[in-house]
């Protein structure tokens, strides 16, 4: 038994205000203070639709290689929650913005993570919704409370077909699309603000046999959590059907302390929706559905060059191909053009992307200093990075700026400095931003130490007092030397050459 994984994502839109309303879209602020009459559903209210909203949408669908839909149709998704005022959601059932797209992911395998292996995963649909607002529970005082903040704010659903197997694939899958997002502009995708919520898919099957039956894993907000819950959802149903049981279509929620998803609702039952007997022209006969079209919204149209109307104003328009133009540089273009033109490594490519003005840092670093792009990545990846991360910065918030970390190392690429002094003075800059590492080894006397008698004097004190190691290293055990490497270092304070004190070393004790 193999597991399979489908993905529906709610990402919300970078906007100033809701999809169909006037509402500011601001988090944190007090409850219900950014809710309008429309958000509230209050009687002769009408829906204005947000064409920043629709832009997103266009935008991310062209990144993501979508058909984008010229006409395109809202609906009414009906279902009964105390945060959904109206009791529907205004949504893209029928013909959504933008169909048949792919997004392409890459996983870092191996022992180092420094296999990389490109997969793609199929989207089917990208369509504009609205948010619902949220219930707060209050357990002491057994009630719910109500927040309409979020109510209306515009969403878009990413349904991506179920070509994953497993939470690693769906991990990746979800960072990547994020980071595309943030890349657009058109999501934030702060997962912890819940701007980008998950929804997994879940079912196993034997290769070749037809899909199993599926749990949907509702609401996940971290890429982390998302691998565990998929993992442990697979082997949940791979248990249950070796023991002879029987998988329900359910959904099910990940409580990450436990580990375990457990049961919210069953699906079939639809107990939370509310169905609504439609009759179908053509063969009149009555059809249920908790869907039908949205009364007070008409079609979305848009254009392209070819299809512009004559004397049309452009900001009554939305013009698919003049998107196009601003699409930028997405991540996956970013990673290649590093590879090429710097000849770093490609896992080191992910981490400079992947870390928001990482790569931009890099960049700047390597205009100002004369080492090699291999030199300078190690230093800003293992130690600038580590810093950065031990003390919760981000990058915009380093107190190293990259012209500071390129003079040091211009000061290690022309030999003024040891690489162990050079870490040195990197903890220094860390202490005091006011500073510059030229100053730093001035006023520390930190300089190499370039007197080949002074080192000599030093490499035989060495020698002399540790004859144990020297007898070892002429009976042919050269690793020894390494400790009197340490031990010279030690007493420079990191100031002397190691490959001349290696050659010191090597001449006295052979």
């Amino acid at each position: 038994l193999v597991g399979v994984v489908g993905l529906e994502i709610h990402a919300q839109i970078h906007s100033n205000s809701k999809l169909f309303s006037s509402s500011q879209v601001r988090f944190s602020s007090p409850p219900n203070s950014l809710v309008s009459f429309f958000d509230a559903s209050l009687p002769g209210t009408l829906p204005v639709l947000n064409r920043r909203c629709v832009e997103a949408a266009v935008m991310t669908g062209l990144a993501l290689n979508c058909t984008i839909n010229k006409k395109s149709f809202f609906d009414r998704k009906h279902y009964f929650y105390a945060d959904l005022p109206a009791g529907y959601q205004i949504t893209q059932q029928r013909v959504p913005i933008a169909v048949n797209g792919s997004l392409t992911y890459s996983l870092l395998l191996g022992h180092k993570q420094n296999q990389v292996v490109t997969k793609t995963v199929r989207i089917k649909q990208i369509q504009l919704e609205q948010d619902s607002g949220k219930s707060l529970h209050d357990d002491s005082r057994s009630q719910t409370l109500i927040d309409l903040n979020r109510a209306g704010v515009g969403l878009m659903e990413l349904v991506m077909e179920p070509d994953m197997c497993c939470g690693e694939e769906a991990a990746a899958a979800v960072r990547e699309l994020q980071l595309i997002l943030q890349t657009l502009g058109t999501s934030q995708g702060n997962m912890a603000e819940g701007q980008l919520r998950v929804d997994a898919n879940i079912s196993v099957h034997r290769p070749d046999d037809p899909l199993g039956v599926r749990t949907e894993v509702k609401n996940i907000n971290s890429a982390r959590f998302l691998a565990k819950a998929i993992d442990y959802e697979i082997q949940r149903q791979i248990g249950v059907l070796e023991s002879g049981g029987v998988i329900l279509n359910e959904t099910r929620s990940f409580d990450y302390k436990s580990g375990l998803t457990v049961p919210m609702r069953d699906k079939e039952g639809l107990q939370d929706y509310r169905l609504i007997t439609f009759t179908d022209k053509a063969s009149f006969l009555p059809f249920r559905s908790r869907f039908m079209p949205e009364p007070n919204l008409p079609p979305l149209i848009l254009c392209d060059g070819e299809t512009v109307p004559p004397g049309a104003h452009p900001q009554q328009m939305v013009n698919i191909d003049w998107i196009k133009k601003q699409l930028p540089e997405l991540p996956r273009v970013k990673r290649r053009h590093l590879v090429e033109d710097y000849g770093i490594l490609p896992e080191h490519s992910f981490t400079l992307v992947n870390e928001e003005g990482l790569m931009d840092y890099f960049i700047s670093v390597l205009q100002e200093t004369k080492a090699e792009p291999k030199k300078v990545i190690g230093w800003i990846i293992k130690d600038l990075l580590g810093l950065l991360k031990q003390h919760n910065l981000n990058v915009s918030q380093s107190p190293i700026s990259p012209s500071s970390m390129a003079e040091l190392l211009n000061l290690l690429e022309t030999g003024q400095i040891s690489s162990t002094v050079a870490k040195l003075v990197l903890q220094e800059l860390w202490k005091g931003p006011g500073t510059n590492a030229t100053q730093i080894v001035r006023d520390q006397n930190l300089s190499l130490v370039c007197d080949a008698i002074k080192l000599e004097h030093i490499c035989q004190t060495v020698i002399d007092s540790h004859q144990e190691e020297v007898r070892v290293i002429r009976r042919g055990n050269k690793k020894v030397l390494n400790k009197l490497v340490g031990l010279v270092q030690k007493e420079t304070k990191g100031r002397a050459d190691p490959v001349q004190v290696r050659a010191i070393l090597e001449k006295k004790t052979s």
